[in-house]
């Protein structure tokens, strides 16, 4: 059961379109968020939008004083810095990257103010949790005289199907929790035992449960997939903890659905390494900020033609004269998700809304740099119970146990 308490005060940096806003609220927490920080005007166009008594401050991090900071007197910051600096895409900067400045401050200023937040969640990318900017985080919550612990959870633990695997920090004042110790040891095992998270760089398909599967070690099926690739997704497919892609797609006209359908150039020149998904699939890809501009690794498509099957279309495809491989390709009706599918599977629930004139290609990119906000509510809940670092008889929490296991939420969110 999850500890009542009095309202919180709580801060939102890096804040975006609300993702950690709408998990305060998706999580029961008694919380007021009393100011969002962010310098891209879309997101805060957006976030204003849904949250339109939230003072949302349009400046630079570095640009708010300790003075300001302590005026806030708040209870709980949550963050999630720039992630580019650590992403394994990216030149993996660290601290020597300028997008991590803003980060730097914020440790800077912690020490220093009059009040400490008694809560701090943090969320970050795969590669935070072996980075410098994480020790000088951890260095400074110690110093500061917090417990924390770090998890790496992909939403597919709280039965979204969607890889986003995420590092996250939860932290709290010692004091309020003794028996809490700081872990310096990230936990991914913990939070979803038996899953396999991590996105493939070959971004394969989605095959049937029953589809045979070529033995061949190493060796390329009729799609630019591996023997290995291919039952990976079988097995996702199987997990009946997760819920089916269907579950969170949304009623589209004739109309609407030719205008998500790709293109056929993007067809014939990225049709062997599409992610291709069906209605009753259990996994899709991590959609990132450049979906629907580029292809290659940015997100999931989705079949919409199911009686067609992606073997007989694929097979022997590269033989095929142009015309022809378009011909074979069309057959699948393959679409991109919509800007509400793609906020559904990222646990945004139905009061979320876009104003009308951000365009589709802005709501895509806003989502990318977004969190799971299922994934978040459940942290926050766990961060703010008294079972948060010990079991019932008052042990400590073993890592090998789901962290997410505790206080329940709506399990409908789209």
């Amino acid at each position: 059961m999850c500890t009542t308490m009095g309202d919180l005060r709580v801060l939102e940096l890096y804040s975006g379109v609300g993702g950690m806003h709408f998990a305060l609220k998706e999580s029961d927490v008694p919380a007021q968020v009393v100011a969002a920080i962010d310098i891209n005007t879309t997101a805060n166009q957006i976030y204003k939008h849904n949250f339109p008594d939230t003072p949302v401050w349009n400046k630079t991090i570095e640009g708010i004083t300790l003075d300001d900071f302590n005026k806030l007197s708040v209870d709980m910051i949550m963050m999630s810095p720039p992630c580019q600096p650590f992403t394994r895409l990216g030149l993996q900067g660290d601290v020597a990257d300028p997008r991590t400045k803003s980060f730097l401050y914020i440790l800077d200023l912690l020490p220093r103010l009059h009040k400490l937040p008694r809560f701090i969640l943090l969320e970050n990318v795969k590669g935070f949790e072996s980075s410098s900017a994480r020790d000088r985080l951890v260095q400074t919550l110690m110093d500061c005289g917090y417990s924390f612990q770090e998890f790496m959870v992909s939403p597919t633990s709280v039965g979204i199907p969607n890889s986003r695997l995420r590092y996250f920090l939860l932290a709290k004042i010692s004091a309020e929790s003794s028996s809490f110790r700081a872990k310096s040891k990230v936990s991914s095992a913990a939070t979803c035992p038996a899953k396999s998270d991590v996105p493939s760089d070959l971004s394969p398909t989605c095959p049937s449960p029953g589809q045979p599967v070529d033995k061949t070690p190493g060796g390329h099926l009729f799609k630019l997939e591996t023997a290995v690739e291919v039952q990976r997704k079988i097995s996702q497919n199987h997990d009946l903890s997760v819920r089916q892609i269907q579950d969170f797609l949304e009623p589209l006209t004739e109309e609407n659905m030719q205008h998500h359908l790709l293109a056929p150039k993007t067809l014939l020149r990225y049709g062997l390494i599409l992610d291709i998904v069906q209605p009753k699939c259990r996994r899709s890809v991590c959609f990132t900020k450049g979906y629907g501009r580029y292809v290659e690794g940015t997100g999931s498509v989705l079949q919409c033609c199911t009686e067609t099957e992606i073997e007989s279309v694929f097979t022997g495809l590269d033989r095929l004269s142009e015309k022809d491989k378009l011909e074979q390709l069309l057959k699948l009706k393959l679409r991109y998700f919509t800007p509400r599918e793609v906020a559904n599977l990222m646990g945004f629930p139905p009061r979320f809304s876009f104003p009308k004139n951000i365009s589709t290609i802005q709501q895509y990119k806003v989502l990318g740099n977004s969190l799971n906000v299922v994934v978040v509510a459940r942290l926050l809940q766990l961060l703010l119970s008294e079972r948060f670092g010990r079991s019932e008889g008052g042990e400590q929490l073993s890592v090998s146990e789901d962290p997410l296991s505790g206080c329940r939420l709506p399990t409908a969110c789209c």
